[in-house]
């Protein structure tokens, strides 16, 4: 049965190619996203043992010179390390060395002003040098290391990318001001941010805390080398009773350092993993309709033949396993092509990460056995499987039943069992997504989750029943015979269809919620924001020089400090923002249903609607307030407003932000202009921060226009990664329509011998492929509305503006309609070329 089996395989090479460039498709790009992750991993391992040489025990203060998020701010104290610190630490038995580190991050400036690299991931840090003005820490390759807080040294990569030379003059910034500096070396580093393709730059002490907004006596960490002796154990147990004080503050051993970082490091390749092998996993479900619609098609084609070798001795068995020995055939095939699709996946997978300056170190392409084995195996036994129930229908026909007829339809019983599994199956993912839409948060994603999984697959087993009814009423008499066609074996069209249902659901609901999440934002900064600017960090806070500056800047009638802490309100931790009390009026439009904004003047806080009414709160109720590490006050509600994702759940005078928590720094500062907002104030503004590359000056529309472009990223990137699940459901369409010409080549050549020419055959295929797309578009389409209007439900909590958006309905029908006509040319071009004597004669 193997020659057998082989010969079959050779014989129908043409029509099983799709079936194996679909395989090579899936776990192409499953291979690549292994390879990319091993690399990754072993990268880490290379590397960590590099950025902790003669570390044997780190104190690190986790908020200095890092953005912070509010709860981080909140919940840290007032200590810090410094001097007396490093003192201390030095003066304890096991210490050999000790370095006072101060570093956090600090983007640079190119010639031109623009910033170098990811802000986020670029690093500042101290020069420490030895008795002989060398840091061992930062060789240099040129020149020396800075002197004084107005010299600077870098990076070669930074310095090759910038065009710098010695003597240059390079502008570095944080939360504040850029400080300009003379360019006085160039150094070599294997610190991540180096790794990573991102600048470090290298300022004396004192300007790495004038950057960075440390205070002047302040350190961001201290590591400490242990005497010869002394283990990294004992050392931390002797270094621990030393440690300041506060949540920011932690202690670790050397080793423990470089497994966190690998770690990290581990976890940012894989979740970039996660994401393509669940586009690969798509890709490799979709397939799977493509592969069962082939073999049973070949099987149908094939049931005379299949029939004779039963007649002939052949069992049950050994029948099947020819089928099953094909569908091995043909997916080993398409797995190894996979398998050298996947290498060079993931080599330019590395490579595209690098060249977005990604935080992960730079990799070779490594490839273990492992990776090859389950490359081969499921792409292997996904076809086998998807093959295996065309494969038990061939041998379950009688040989003088299938003899005397080269069809043998669907039986009712089949159809009916599942339509019922399928309808079961469909309501109960309906009703989970329904009830997950109920929920708020986190806690509606598993039954969302589930419900649309659920959904989808009971959907899919009812696409037959759905096929006859909706293709009949979209398109009545025009095109009676691709109609016809297509209805003939509703479960092939739908098992043809299915795999464009399941993309463009996917595609559907992200671009729905894109749209509706980019409304609620584009109506919240619309509605809710009266000031003309906002001044942002792109680091995160903001120095405390910058608001006074910002506040003085000519044109200026209104400014305020935007501080958002967590605090405990109403007995409960609770996001809360700090508004200039005078100010907040003329800077926020909070869409108020009890008491007025002005509220905040008089020392009172304001509350939205959701917080008053879990907590049973309206105008004239007292609320305690409690800050970290204060005894707290009892505040007086003045006003309630309806939810915003522009405000928080609280709003507070700043006054009392700043009395009880004073080292808590500004996230933004709202500004109102006296002349609206216009390109001079801009300006002004712009020269009050110093004109810090950092921190930007966006009004409304360049806010609105920024959350656009996020938006528009993620959902292009979704694109990307679905296109390759509707390519291959393209495949099963242009499949599907060869086969079935071939399948009907005596049909055709009636209809060309009655008048039908060969424009009428190519109308005709195309139309029946246009109704299959169509079909499986609108089934997707309209599932996809639905789960993104549950996902919406589950997001008013962070996003109350939400509402459902639809977006060019009429634009993803007609890409189903192209998709549709696409597939079908070369089957249309094959049915009109047809011979006419000898279709009528084919048997």
């Amino acid at each position: 049965m193997f020659r057998t089996a082989l010969r079959n395989v050779l014989a129908h090479r043409g029509r099983l190619l799709m079936t194996a460039l679909a395989v090579l498709l899936g776990t192409g790009f499953m291979t690549g996203t292994m390879i990319f992750s091993d690399s990754v991993h072993q990268a880490a391992k290379n590397s960590r043992s590099k950025d902790f040489t003669g570390v044997s025990v780190q104190v690190a203060d986790d908020t200095a010179g890092i953005l912070t998020s509010a709860r981080q701010n909140s919940t840290k104290s007032s200590a810090r390390l410094t001097d007396a610190t490093v003192r201390r630490i030095a003066a304890l038995p096991g210490v050999a060395r000790i370095r006072a580190v101060v570093s956090g991050t600090a983007a640079i400036a190119d010639k031109d002003g623009n910033t170098i690299g990811d802000i986020m991931r670029s690093t500042s840090a101290n020069f420490v040098p030895d008795s002989t003005g060398h840091d061992a820490r930062y060789p240099m390759l040129q020149g020396r290391g800075p002197k004084t807080a107005t010299e600077i040294a870098l990076d070669r990569d930074t310095v090759e990318k910038a065009g710098y030379r010695l003597g240059d003059t390079v502008r570095v910034a944080a939360g504040g001001p850029a400080l300009s500096a003379t360019l006085t070396g160039v150094f070599t580093s294997d610190a991540p941010a180096v790794r990573s393709g991102n600048p470090l730059a290298l300022l004396d002490t004192q300007g790495a805390r004038r950057v960075l907004s440390l205070a002047p006596d302040q350190y961001s960490s201290i590591d400490i080398t242990a005497a010869s002796g002394t283990s990294e154990t004992a050392l931390l147990h002797t270094v621990t009773p030393l440690v300041p004080d506060g949540n920011q503050f932690r202690a670790a051993t050397g080793t423990q350092l470089a497994a966190r970082q690998a770690a990290m490091l581990a976890q940012s390749g894989r979740s970039l993993a996660t994401m393509l092998t669940t586009a690969a996993g798509i890709s490799l479900f979709v397939g799977v309709f493509l592969i069962a619609n082939t073999f049973t098609m070949l099987v149908t084609q094939r049931t005379r033949q299949l029939a004779l070798l039963r007649a002939i001795g052949a069992g049950r068995a050994q029948v099947t396993r020819s089928v099953l020995i094909e569908a091995f055939l043909v997916g080993l095939t398409g797995s190894a092509a996979g398998l050298l699709l996947g290498i060079g996946i993931g080599a330019g997978l590395a490579a595209g990460v690098q060249a977005l300056d990604a935080d992960l170190p730079r990799a070779g392409v490594v490839i273990t056995p492992t990776t090859v084995l389950i490359t081969l195996v499921v792409g292997t036994l996904v076809t086998v499987l998807s093959a295996a129930l065309p494969a038990l229908r061939a041998c379950r026909i009688p040989p003088v039943a299938a003899l005397s007829s080269g069809e043998q339809p669907a039986t009712q019983r089949g159809l009916l069992v599942r339509n019922v599994l399928g309808s079961s199956t469909a309501a109960g993912g309906l009703g989970l997504v329904w009830l997950g839409s109920t929920d708020k948060g986190a806690e509606a994603r598993l039954p969302l989750m589930v419900g649309a999984l659920l959904a989808v697959i009971g959907i899919v087993q009812l696409l037959p029943l759905l096929a006859r009814p909706v293709i009949a009423r979209l398109f009545g008499t025009p095109g009676s015979l691709a109609v016809l066609n297509a209805l003939r074996n509703p479960r092939r069209t739908a098992s043809t269809a299915a795999p464009l249902t399941i993309g463009l659901t996917l595609v559907t609901a992200m671009t729905v919620l894109g749209a509706s999440v980019s409304d609620a934002i584009d109506r919240a900064v619309t509605q809710e924001m009266a000031a003309d600017y906002a001044v942002t960090p792109l680091t995160g806070t903001l120095d405390p020089s910058i608001a006074p500056s910002v506040a003085k800047a000519p044109g200026v009638v209104a400014s305020s400090p935007v501080i958002e802490v967590e605090w405990r309100i109403a007995g409960v931790r609770t996001e809360a923002k700090g508004l200039d009390a005078d100010s907040a009026d003329q800077l926020v439009r909070p869409s108020m249903s009890q008491g007025a904004a002005t509220a905040l003047k008089r020392g009172q806080i304001l509350v939205d609607t959701d917080f008053a009414g879990r907590h049973g709160l309206a105008v004239g109720s007292d609320v305690a307030v409690v800050a970290p590490r204060r005894s707290g006050a009892r505040l007086t509600v003045g006003g309630v407003f309806e939810p915003s994702r522009m405000l928080a759940p609280v709003l507070l005078p700043g006054t009392v932000v700043t009395a009880y928590q004073p080292y808590a720094p500004a996230q933004q500062i709202l500004v109102k202009g006296a002349n609206g907002a216009t390109p001079a104030l801009k300006q002004a503004l712009k020269d009050a921060t110093g004109k810090s590359p950092v921190i930007e000056v966006e009004n409304k529309q360049d806010l609105r226009d920024g959350f656009d472009r996020t938006i528009t990223f993620a959902l292009n990137l979704l694109y990307a990664l679905l296109g390759i699940s509707l390519l291959v459901a393209a495949l099963g369409v242009v499949n599907t329509l060869a086969m079935a010409v071939f399948e009907r080549r005596r049909e055709l050549g009636l209809l060309r011998a009655i008048g039908l020419d060969r424009g009428g055959v190519k109308r005709m295929v195309r139309l029946e492929s246009v109704l299959i797309s169509v079909f499986g578009a609108a089934i997707g389409m309209a599932f996809g509305v639905f789960l993104a209007w549950a996902a919406g439900s589950t997001m008013t909590v962070t996003l109350p503006e939400i509402r459902t958006v639809l977006p060019y309905p009429e634009l993803m029908l007609l890409v189903a309609v192209l998709v549709g006509l696409a597939a079908a040319h070369w089957p249309a071009r094959r049915a009109a070329r047809l011979d006419v004597l000898d279709s009528i004669t084919d048997d």
